[in-house]
């Protein structure tokens, strides 16, 4: 008759294992459904469920942020040296919640986050007293009124609309002193037949799509357009998604016309180098 395997709980063998220091650290892994069990990697539920102590598991990369937009915007962030603690701010197309989540761990103390749908975001965001949640909110509807406060950092995700018919009524919301992120989908501010398949193809394309967002944000909005930035991941079909960061008009290093058009063609550049890393790996 085999002999019966001798059973341990699941964070005891994670720790057998070497996977974590302690066994909180095993439990909480488990419980943020990082750790799969067996060969049938499974997620594992509860840290004290008896396991076979030759029983395979693994755990998986935890995510930074509910969604890849948070690590967007990071890229951004952080290639702009933009300070976020304290700040106030505004996340307009929220949905899971990836850029609120980014805002609040780089320090801002609050977050308005801002979406046309209902039961997107993030049940923790949700839970977070630092979110103030306007679900059911077109985003070109917003008012000065419907905000807690004037936010003074910005950052702007929308789809099947052009950036230019939702920054009017954003920027009518924020502080005298502010900065704005805006995520650049090309296919949303060219004409269809620039996007076949809903795609960007062409280098040139993609540089007038930013161009037109960014002439119109200097010339109609008065704002200063201080650069462009990579958000580092391609969207779902494979374009290229580009902040413009802007600022109230007068910011110092504001860029003119001809500096704002060698910017974006350095942001689509860098946008090469990172598609070139990312096939290497």
């Amino acid at each position: 008759m085999p002999r019966t395997k001798r059973k341990v709980r699941l964070d005891v063998l994670l720790c057998e294992r070497g996977l974590f220091p302690s066994r909180s650290r095993a439990a909480a892994a488990v419980m943020a459904g990082e750790v799969l069990v067996g060969r049938e990697r499974a997620r594992a539920e509860k840290p004290g469920q008896q396991v076979a102590v030759d029983t395979p598991v693994d755990v998986v990369a935890r995510r930074r942020f509910v969604s890849r937009g948070g690590e967007k915007l990071e890229h951004a962030l952080a290639a702009s040296a933009t300070e976020v603690a304290g700040r106030r701010a505004l996340d307009v197309g929220s949905a899971t919640g990836g850029f609120t989540d980014c805002l609040l761990q780089r320090g801002a103390a609050h977050v308005v986050a801002v979406d046309v749908g209902r039961g997107l975001l993030d049940q923790r965001l949700r839970r977070d007293p630092r979110v103030t949640l306007l679900e059911r909110t077109n985003a070109r509807e917003l008012a000065p009124g419907l905000l807690p406060y004037r936010p003074d950092l910005v950052a702007v995700d929308v789809s099947f609309i052009s950036l230019r018919k939702v920054l009017p009524a954003v920027i009518a919301c924020t502080a005298d002193r502010f900065d704005c992120f805006a995520l650049v989908k090309p296919q949303f501010e060219l004409g269809p037949g620039e996007a076949p398949g809903g795609v960007v193809r062409e280098r040139a394309a993609r540089l007038r799509a930013l161009a037109a967002v960014a002439r119109f944000a200097r010339d109609e909005l008065g704002l200063a357009v201080l650069g462009f930035y990579p958000s580092g991941l391609p969207g779902p079909s494979g374009n290229r998604e580009t902040f413009v960061h802007l600022a109230e008009g007068g910011r110092h290093a504001a860029l003119d016309d001809g500096a704002s058009e060698r910017a974006a063609a350095a942001a689509e550049d860098l946008w090469e180098a990172l598609l070139v890393e990312v096939r290497r790996r």
